[in-house]
């Protein structure tokens, strides 16, 4: 699977943003999709993750009610409405792609490159 995110950029805290994600190349519909974000000096973890048929979500603690995660298989595309964003949001954002829903952050096979989502206060 190669995946390619975009959306990231510049917003003020409170704004939102749409991370989306593009996927290629093996059967997209049989991965658990997954946001993983990675702060300076921080160790990347788990964002939101969707089953690959959307009907089983997970999401970090701190980021329920404010982000969402969704697919769409016909089009090989997941996407992240962040909302209420923080400045402790800013990190560059990868989408993954996993087998599990439970999977953690060192079980994702295969990484996009990553977008950069800097929230200023």
């Amino acid at each position: 699977v190669q995946l390619q995110a975009s959306g990231g950029g510049l917003v003020q805290a409170g704004g939102s943003l749409r991370l989306s994600c593009a996927a290629s190349g093996r059967t997209f519909s049989n991965y658990v999709m997954g946001w993983l974000r990675q702060a300076p000096g921080k160790e990347r973890e788990l964002v939101a993750a969707i089953k690959w048929n959307g009907d089983s979500k997970y999401y970090a603690e701190s980021m329920k009610g404010r982000f969402t995660i969704s697919r769409d298989n016909a089009k090989n595309t997941v996407n992240l409405q962040m909302n209420s964003l923080k400045p402790e949001d800013t990190a560059v954002y990868y989408c993954a792609a996993a087998r599990y829903i439970k999977s953690g952050p060192q079980q994702y096979d295969y990484w996009g490159q990553g977008t950069l989502v800097t929230v200023s206060s």
